[in-house]
């Protein structure tokens, strides 16, 4: 176990320096930044220098990097080129709206996904199953961008249920600041929501068929205990692969989502410092998706061998 773990964390600080790597280097061809922000014709010789000197653009690109990157393991990310905040400070301002969207499109995905993917299995060719793969099939056809601007038709133009989108007050009440989240949340997480029900299914139609289940069957365990406890947690594991990176990937934003509800949140600030080539911003978040990505497969590992003490780890 402790040699598994010891890999992990290697390739875990591998992948977060291969990733920055690409990433700085790419930004790097799209020219030199002073382009963008400086002015042409109005900048003076020292402006030039200054900006270059400041952010290390006169250097050759290994040196740039490696200044970069010496910079960030003591915690100095750099200042964004078009805001002048501090990468960390971006971050700080943007992370709480992907966060608590995230959190909601999660939460929808797991009380969605898990029971119609059970039931589907349990109730095989029944009306719950074609209700369960109805959902799947038109979370899995409908693109994110149409179906957001159709549930803000249909729910706030129309019906005025339910906001058309911004994150709200932070005055107002729990059930008006929670109403907020419905429609970018199921926007955000049907897709995700469909893929997880049909894996659930898939995974509980293999269970259901071991020698194990019909073994429990005939000495009798009530159906629901069978289903819920021995069923389901054998044929949680790649439910739980599959949610756990669904998260990571709720938290590090999506930009349609974000754009459609007027959602600022890292989605929407990576896409800005891409356009902008703003690449202290852009290797920062990079950086901090890669470790979210990485710790979050490390984490799911660890629980493998809790859900199924058949997994060991040498």
């Amino acid at each position: 176990m402790k040699t598994f773990v010891l890999r992990r964390l290697i390739f875990m600080i591998l992948s977060v320096i291969a990733a920055t790597l690409i990433v700085f280097s790419m930004s790097r061809l799209q020219g030199d930044p002073r382009y963008l922000f400086l002015a042409s014709g109005y900048t003076t010789q020292e402006q030039w220098d200054a900006w270059g000197k400041e952010f290390g653009l006169d250097k050759p690109l290994p040196i740039q990097y490696f200044i970069w990157l010496g910079k960030a393991m003591t915690g100095d990310f750099g200042k964004s080129l078009k805001s002048g905040y501090e990468s960390t400070e971006m971050l700080r301002i943007f992370a709480p709206a992907s966060l608590q969207l995230g959190f909601a499109a999660w939460v929808f995905v797991l009380i969605t996904g898990v029971p119609l993917g059970v039931l589907s299995a349990v109730k095989r060719g029944s009306l719950w199953d074609l209700i369960g793969r109805t959902f799947a099939v038109f979370g899995q056809a409908l693109p994110p961008f149409w179906l957001g601007i159709m549930l803000i038709l249909i729910f706030a133009v129309q019906l005025e249920w339910l906001p058309s989108g911004t994150r709200g007050d932070d005055g107002e009440a729990l059930t008006r600041r929670i109403s907020y989240f419905v429609l970018p949340a199921v926007t955000l997480g049907w897709l995700a929501s469909a893929g997880l029900m049909r894996l659930v299914r898939s995974s509980m139609l293999e269970v259901l068929d071991s020698e194990f289940v019909k073994l429990a069957r005939a000495k009798g365990v009530g159906n629901s205990t069978l289903i819920w406890k021995h069923a389901l947690k054998n044929a949680l594991i790649p439910p739980l692969t599959f949610s756990a990176i669904i998260m990571a990937g709720f938290i590090a934003g999506t930009v349609v989502t974000e754009t459609v509800f007027a959602w600022p949140g890292l989605g929407w600030m990576t896409v800005q410092a891409i356009i902008n080539n703003d690449f202290p911003v852009m290797t920062t978040a990079v950086m901090m998706f890669t470790i979210l990505y990485v710790l979050t497969v490390f984490v799911v590992d660890i629980l493998y061998a809790f859900i199924d003490p058949r997994i060991r780890y040498s």
